[in-house]
């Protein structure tokens, strides 16, 4: 298959490994050229720098013929109008990443049937690890009913540790995305612009954290 990967994250680099290791044809399309030109070095693909949303950059890696669209760059609104595109260029399959809950059901309404969740299947993957092992010390089958999710933080957070955030007793941050960087965090951890905090949180409490990182006016100016 010729399959094009639009955004050259960890998870989509990582992709574009794993299939052109298996012997498929791979573009791996990003806005960040010298990026790709590391990448150039050691993955065995074609590269297209540009906005992997737009329909000329698109129709240039489709070339005369492609089999998917894959979306995998880090913002779920990205991937949803990338995906959009591809339809109308005329991919036979958009597989866009959604990371926010709320937004797999718009996705659906928007025709977008195939989605990669990857927050939500490294839960279930805990889960069945957890409820496999025998080691009663990491008995945390109570924690069966969660989802991993991503929130981005909040100008209100910056400079604030993870101890101070006043977050749902059943959650917990597992880790921080930081540029390329996924980092294990502690109570001292310190947020930092950007930042994105990856959280098991109990279905009970997803309204309260999406009160909790809800934008405020500052993040929509910086946006």
């Amino acid at each position: 298959m010729r399959i094009v990967i639009v955004g050259a994250s960890r998870f989509g680099v990582a992709t574009a490994e794993q299939l052109t290791g298996t012997g498929h044809e791979v573009v791996l399309v990003d806005t960040d050229g010298d990026r790709l030109k590391e990448l150039s070095e050691t993955l065995d693909c074609g590269f297209i720098e540009g906005d992997g949303s737009l329909p000329t950059v698109q129709r240039d890696a489709f070339a005369d013929h492609a089999d998917a669209l894959v979306l995998l760059t880090n913002e779920d609104d990205v991937n949803i109008l990338a995906a959009l595109v591809g339809k109308s260029v005329g991919f036979e399959r958009v597989v866009p990443q959604i990371v926010r809950r709320e937004l797999m059901s718009v996705c659906e309404e928007l025709g977008l049937a195939d989605l990669i969740t990857p927050h939500a299947t490294v839960a279930r993957s805990i889960v069945r690890a957890l409820e496999d092992h025998d080691d009663p010390s990491l008995d945390l089958r109570v924690h069966k009913d969660f989802d991993v999710l991503g929130y981005h933080v909040c100008a209100r957070h910056v400079d604030q540790t993870v101890g101070e955030l006043d977050l749902p007793s059943n959650t917990r941050i597992i880790a921080v995305t930081r540029g390329e960087d996924d980092l294990l965090v502690t109570e001292e951890t310190k947020l930092k612009k950007g930042d994105r905090l990856i959280v098991a949180v109990g279905t009970d409490a997803e309204d309260r954290m999406d009160q909790i990182f809800e934008p405020d006016d500052q993040d929509e100016r910086q946006d």
